[in-house]
């Protein structure tokens, strides 16, 4: 699976609602904020270019534009810090401030049912496109998972 697939895999309604949730601030404290607005192909950014970019953003994920898609789930990710650090908390994974130390391997830390398992503890503080891919992000990264979660009904 390629990080493409993951925004494929939660469908268009959900890559809108990602790339609307990247906070223009973030960036520019993680110095992403040029690299962002260069990836996009904007002059500017803010939050109404973000809402304007989303349907171009779904195009080039949908045709599978893997270094469009690393750089924007990192801005996704940097905008959700927060979350991040209740789900690692939540599965007992160590953790610097939401990143991971450079030799860990959390892959033998994730138990059968986490993923609904950590949907279902943070579904309702969190935005539901924004929790789905980083649980779909983390399956990625670091159990190498092929296939798209969706949580039960």
């Amino acid at each position: 699976m390629q990080l493409c697939d993951i925004f494929v895999g939660l469908g268009e309604d959900s890559c809108t609602q990602l790339v609307r949730a990247i906070s223009p601030g973030k960036l520019k404290t993680y110095q992403l904020f040029d690299r962002v607005k260069a990836r996009l192909h904007v002059g500017k950014l803010n939050s109404e270019v973000l809402r304007k970019a989303a349907p171009r953003s779904w195009e080039r994920l949908s045709a599978a534009d893997n270094e469009f898609a690393t750089d924007l789930a990192q801005a996704i990710l940097v905008s959700h810090l927060d979350l991040i650090k209740d789900v690692l908390n939540h599965l007992g994974i160590p953790h610097e401030e939401g990143f991971f130390a450079k030799d860990s391997d959390a892959a033998g830390l994730l138990k059968d049912g986490w993923q609904q398992s950590a949907f279902d503890q943070f579904h309702q503080k969190y935005p539901r496109a924004v929790l789905l891919f980083y649980i779909n992000h983390l399956a990625w990264e670091v159990a190498k998972a092929g296939d798209v979660f969706l949580p039960a009904a």
